[in-house]
């Protein structure tokens, strides 16, 4: 069997930046199995698996160690490639995902994901979240994720997480926020529980991200910086219960695999 494959390189307008993402446009679904074979097989963040359905997708995300409820990163990945090299000419995708409906919106250069807003509860500081870190805390909120907020974009990019104590925490992973010197905010995140030490550009965790600073800065549209080693742009609008999630994509590479 011969499966064709696409890298395309999310949040970024050029190569070797943003959030590499492998994607595969199936005829038919794979054994899970075998979906999370190839995902560990490619080693990348998140590998999407998208197949026809009604008149959109249905869409699954797998990291090298297992299927992820909702990636960001991804799915603009995935919009991009239908688009670019597939053909789509419908402005607007729709997707169905273990997260519910999600759409990405081709608007000139940038793809705009449309997902649903995720509310963080504010939590009394535990203690093993700062020594994990290995810096100081000012805020800890529960989501899917921990969100983590910071003092200042400094402390953001010098964070030097314990990886085998962030793995014991609860939830999907670790973000870490702060305001921005040049953006409204920056952030990093950190899933070694489900194989990713640090993902370098993650679109999903700004549904929890964008309510926290848009309430925060008094405004509804918002420039976000992921403060990684390849780093990535991020443009945000909170829409009453959606959030909208800009950025740019490049393909980078396309190939066969042969199982």
């Amino acid at each position: 069997m011969q499966l064709h494959f696409h890298q395309v390189d999310a949040f970024s307008d050029r190569p070797f930046a943003g959030n590499p993402a492998m994607v595969y446009h199936l005829e038919q679904w794979l054994d899970d199995a075998l979906m999370q074979q190839i995902a560990a097989e490619h080693n990348l963040a998140e590998t999407a698996f998208v197949v026809a359905e009604g008149e959109g997708y249905r869409i699954r995300w797998f990291t090298p160690a297992t299927e992820v409820p909702l990636c960001g990163h991804a799915t603009l990945a995935s919009a991009h490639v239908l688009f670019e090299v597939y053909g789509e000419q419908k402005p607007r995708l729709d997707f169905q995902s273990l997260s519910g409906p999600l759409s990405v919106t081709r608007e000139g250069r940038h793809l705009w994901l449309d997902f649903p807003r995720i509310n963080a509860q504010r939590l009394t500081e535990p203690v093993a979240v700062a020594e994990a870190l290995g810096c100081e805390v000012q805020e800890i909120y529960q989501a899917k994720e921990l969100l983590v907020v910071l003092a200042s974009e400094q402390a953001v990019r010098t964070c030097t997480p314990d990886m085998v104590a962030l793995a014991r925490l609860p939830g999907l992973g670790v973000i870490v926020t702060a305001p921005g010197e040049e953006h409204d905010f920056v952030s990093r995140y950190f899933a070694p529980s489900i194989g990713i030490p640090e993902d370098p550009v993650t679109g999903s965790v700004h549904c929890s991200l964008i309510p926290y600073w848009a309430a925060r800065l008094g405004k509804s549209q918002l420039h976000a910086y992921q403060r990684s080693a390849r780093g990535g742009e991020l443009f945000c609008r909170l829409e009453g219960e959606r959030v909208k999630i800009g950025g740019q994509a490049r393909l980078v590479a396309s190939g066969t695999l042969m199982v």
